[in-house]
């Protein structure tokens, strides 16, 4: 978990470091970019951490790739929408948006290398396996 932790951190920074100095966000932009980033990135990552497989080779049961596809197309079209501005969110620009849409797969793309590594050479135990019987 710290090392997911440690990516996490890498990537908030990398964001925050993006919407800082690339973008010169103000309070507004900086507060959506964040929030449609914040969410985007960890529900792709529950989706990664949810299997031993790559995340691309093994379908999610359909009601979690239903609700994370819907929440993440809310997320999206979240800042698009009437009256959002009580919210203090402001309508993304497409450089912005393409950037947390890249910064997200990057995040994605480490995650599984770093799930890939933790995995490697460890034994998988199955589950008729009874691993606390005596032989």
């Amino acid at each position: 978990m710290v090392v997911f932790g440690l990516i996490s951190s890498l990537f908030d920074i990398i964001t925050f470091m993006t919407l800082r100095f690339l973008f010169h966000a103000g309070p507004e932009l900086f507060r959506t970019t964040w929030f449609v980033e914040s969410l985007l990135t960890e529900l792709a990552v529950a989706l990664v951490v949810r299997t031993r497989r790559p995340f691309f080779r093994s379908r999610p049961g359909t009601v979690l790739l239903a609700t994370t596809a819907g929440v993440a197309g809310v997320a999206v079209a979240l800042p698009y929408l009437p009256g959002v501005s009580v919210l203090g969110f402001v309508p993304l620009p497409a450089p912005i948006l393409a950037s947390v849409i890249l910064i997200a797969g990057a995040y994605v793309a480490a995650t599984e290398l770093a799930k890939v590594r933790f995995f490697r050479g460890r034994r998988i135990v199955g589950r008729s396996e009874n691993r606390f019987s005596t032989p």
